[in-house]
């Protein structure tokens, strides 16, 4: 008997098969599956079957598959209950971990943005420095009117004929 390729028959096959479970697709179904849960339409949609239920199992007599207590739509209830509430605990834990990590990176960008702040603040004050230092445009006015008014001075006491 010819061996397939990729198995060995002296091996059990327990331990050996692996199935490919991706929990990111899994959860991101459960998110579907969640905000479903939460819509209207949704509750719209149960309201009528449930209804319909009701009313199909009082009314015909003979299709009576859930009589008065309506225990199979207990059931149904309840086995939809046990489902929904891990995939809603699902989606919460997925949404704070999408939460946890835009916090993050908002405390990150804060951070970023703070030390940008302070070296441009360190920047400024340089530059008020710096100006300080230079010579304005007022400060060169009144150096050029006293140095006007030296000349002026000075021409003055040339004219005047020197004694001697």
């Amino acid at each position: 008997m010819p061996e397939l390729p990729g198995r060995r028959l002296d091996q059990p096959l327990i331990g050996r098969r692996r199935i490919d479970f991706d929990p990111s697709a899994f959860a991101s179904g459960a998110e579907r599956v969640a905000r479903y849960l939460g819509t209207g339409r949704y509750l719209a949609i149960q309201t009528v079957i449930v209804l319909i239920w009701i009313g199909l199992n009082i009314a015909s007599w003979r299709l009576q598959w859930d009589p008065y207590p309506f225990i199979l739509l207990n059931l149904a209830f309840s086995t939809q209950a046990a489902y929904a509430a891990p995939l809603i605990l699902l989606a919460q834990n997925r949404q704070d971990d999408r939460d946890r990590i835009a916090l993050d990176e908002d405390r990150r960008r804060a951070e970023r943005t703070k030390a940008d702040t302070e070296y441009l603040a360190r920047e400024l004050a340089a530059l008020r420095i710096a100006v300080n230092e230079v010579a304005t445009r007022d400060y060169l006015r009144g150096e050029l009117d006293r140095l006007a008014q030296t000349l002026e001075g000075r021409t003055r006491t040339d004219r005047t004929p020197r004694r001697r």
